[in-house]
């Protein structure tokens, strides 16, 4: 049979047999089709949901016994490891009361460390004492409220031993990662750079430039804690 001068591809009609079944047949197999696609999604949501929750329960987890082992510092104990194989400890705690922030800032400012929250760069002077102490945080998670500070603002560093360090924010800037300035200040004073990705906002992380907030302390530190070694030549600035 010939159709609009091209060859059908339709089959004998004969073969077909009653022609009332041939729609019931196509309309089960589409609503057959139909389910199968709907099956789909749903066990890929499903799916999602689980590994979400999932992701959100580990961070929660991590959360607590980053607390827990806070706790066990401000009593006395030192380097105290979350968990058993954690190759970190926490080190200080920040807070940005007007933005109401309170983190846990870790040893160690590499991939696995700020994963769970803000790392200190090792060669830094220690949070709260006499230096430059710099600290790293992801752009999109824990160091998302940069982008809202001000000049001005107000930061506390809770030090192991308990001391209470209240800083103002002075600065903010971008600047290229190889930028390495901002890491070696050669102040008796205390201060504190918070380093992360920018922009906020950008789809792919570890990008050339870093986002930047310098913060003076209002009471100056121990003298005997000293000047922040200068940073090593070639070192960059974190990949956040």
């Amino acid at each position: 049979m010939d159709c609009l001068g091209i060859e059908c591809a339709w089959p004998d009609q004969a073969r077909l047999g009653t022609s009332r079944l041939r729609p019931q047949a196509g309309r089960r197999r589409w609503r057959s089709l139909l389910l199968i696609i709907a099956l789909s999604l749903a066990t890929t949501g499903v799916w999602q949901l689980g590994q979400a929750g999932y992701i959100q329960a580990k961070a929660w987890l991590a959360q607590s016994l980053i607390r827990d082992a806070w706790s066990r510092t401000l009593a006395g104990e030192e380097q105290v490891r979350p968990w058993a194989w954690a190759d970190t400890w926490p080190v200080a705690r920040l807070r940005a009361p007007a933005h109401d922030i309170e983190l846990h800032v870790l040893a160690g400012a590499n991939g696995r460390t700020i994963a769970f929250g803000p790392g200190h760069v090792f060669g830094t002077a220690a949070p709260g004492e006499a230096g430059n102490s710099v600290i790293g945080a992801h752009r999109d998670t824990h160091f998302a409220f940069l982008q809202r500070l001000a000049d001005g603002d107000a930061l506390e560093v809770q030090t192991p031993g308990g001391r209470l360090v209240r800083y103002r924010v002075v600065e903010r800037s971008v600047v290229d990662r190889r930028e390495t300035r901002v890491m070696a200040r050669h102040d008796a004073e205390a201060e504190l750079t918070l380093v992360t990705c920018y922009p906020f906002d950008a789809l792919r992380a570890g990008g050339p430039l870093r986002y930047v907030v310098r913060a003076r302390a209002q009471v100056d530190g121990p003298a005997s804690a000293g000047m922040v070694q200068a940073t090593p030549a070639g070192h960059q600035l974190l990949a956040l």
